[in-house]
């Protein structure tokens, strides 16, 4: 049947059309509290394109994006190479997910990634980072016959049914219940798992080589030696790199921060899709799969439906590749040594200012409660009203005076989690500082429109009790 040239579909036209409803479709359709939180903290701006770590709105007024989509943006927005990989995959129509063959992509990747493990084997590709949770998840239970999965206390590991089991925030783990059987022990705490281990019923301990939320790096030696009290007891050691995986913290991998740490179970995606298309991958050793995937009838005993589509797998080989082409570990470190020392300096200049932390690009800004008594005033009515006041505070007059995205690194903490594209620059770096010095010096004025809009974030926060 020909469909005349009127019924044709268009993007540009539905956008040009309807683009400007972007926050009422919002509030109408999906996630209402989106835009009510979005208009409450300023946030709601209208970006019209975006390259590498920048933004541009209607009046092409630019924007340093600090936070690079939690992490999916680590080349950046819109790299040229991975662009190019997705219109030649296209272009070439291939016949891909016909579930009955064996297409080369998957295959290629799954080569380049391991050579970044040599431990590792074999991989599993699915579509988000909570389903490398998942996977790791069932995989690690499957091969050691075990129901229990220990997570560390504070962890983000995603918010399916699984990986929520594992997650160390009740806010998120509460009315979803039951869950898997779990345990939380300290970040660190080598006795609490070890009395964990002597139970005999743990199937792994999953940990993020440094948390997401609040920015925490594990102790100097602890995945070592936990790894070896977990192999002791016949368990594994399933290492999340959902954010600190492909070069984030000066690595390809955290966990290699630490000699002679080799997880049994890795979990990557984010930084993979090239901020394209949805990927995830769980790495592993080659006994865990083939006792997963023990016989033919077993073949699909775990699978997923758009795992190892051509796209994803092109846009992952686009992203390795660049990576490489373009060093993007290495300045990841240089520009995230640098990011940290000037932040650092700052310490001693604040005293809302109490910690900088962190590696690579993956930094923690943390406020503390300051000193002297004026400021110590309205600090108090700031944590009487709701803890992580301040940080968002900071956060709205980066972007509304000073055009730069970041925010919060979880809810109720006095922490901003600076994660950019692993692409920024010197310049990038000296204006995030010159902007935070700036709110900050406003801080410490103990007037002026900072601490206005502190009160109207208390008043928000009394009426949302």
């Amino acid at each position: 049947m020909t469909t005349s040239k009127s019924q044709e579909f268009d993007l540009g036209t539905l956008l040009a059309g309807r683009g400007a409803e972007r926050y009422e479709l919002h509030a109408k359709y999906l996630n209402h509290q989106l835009p009510r939180m979005l208009r409450t903290i300023g946030f709601d701006k209208v970006y019209e394109r975006a390259e590498g770590a920048h933004f541009w709105d209607a009046d092409d007024n630019d924007y340093l994006d600090m936070l690079a989509g939690f992490g999916v943006m680590g080349l950046g927005r819109h790299h040229p190479v991975v662009r190019k990989a997705l219109h030649d995959v296209l272009d070439a129509q291939l016949a891909d997910l016909t579930r009955f063959d064996c297409q080369p992509l998957p295959g290629l990747l799954a080569e380049q990634l391991l050579t970044h493990s040599p431990h590792l084997d074999r991989v599993f590709f699915g579509n988000s980072g909570t389903e490398a949770v998942e996977t790791a998840l069932k995989f690690a239970r499957y091969a050691t016959g075990r129901p229990r999965v220990l997570y560390c206390a504070h962890a983000f590991h995603g918010l399916t049914t699984g990986s929520l089991s594992v997650n160390g925030e009740d806010g998120f783990r509460d009315g979803f219940a039951p869950l898997l059987p779990d345990t939380a022990v300290p970040l660190g705490d080598l006795d609490a798992l070890a009395a964990e281990l002597k139970k005999g019923d743990v199937a792994a301990l999953i940990v993020e080589p440094i948390q997401g939320k609040g920015v925490h790096e594990s102790p100097p030696g602890y995945l070592r030696d936990a790894q070896e009290l977990l192999h002791k007891h016949k368990a594994l050691l399933i290492a999340d790199e959902v954010q600190t995986g492909l070069g984030r913290t000066g690595d390809f991998y955290a966990h290699q921060h630490e000699d002679g740490v080799e997880p049994d179970l890795v979990c990557v995606a984010k930084a993979l899709s090239g901020g394209y298309v949805p990927v995830s991958a769980t790495l592993g050793k080659d006994w865990i799969f083939k006792k997963v995937y023990s016989s033919m009838d077993r073949v699909l005993v775990h699978s997923a439906s758009f795992g190892s589509n051509a796209q994803a797998m092109a846009a992952g080989l686009a992203v390795l590749s660049v990576m490489e082409n373009e060093q993007i570990v290495a300045n990841a470190r240089a520009m995230g040594e640098l990011l940290k020392s000037r932040l650092t300096a700052l310490v001693d200049r604040y005293e809302l200012l109490s910690d900088v932390r962190g590696r690579g690009l993956m930094i923690g800004i943390e406020f503390g409660r300051p000193t002297s008594l004026k400021l110590r005033s309205r600090w108090t009515m700031l944590q009487a009203a709701r803890k992580g006041l301040f940080a968002q505070m900071v956060v709205v007059p980066l972007l509304q005076r000073h055009r730069i995205l970041t925010q919060v690194s979880g809810d109720h903490l006095e922490v901003i989690k600076l994660i950019p594209p692993l692409v920024i620059g010197e310049r990038d770096v000296d204006r995030f500082v010159d902007a935070f010095t700036a709110v900050m010096d406003d801080a410490h004025s103990g007037g002026g429109l900072m601490w206005d809009f502190g009160r109207t974030l208390v008043k928000q926060a009394v009426a949302n009790r």
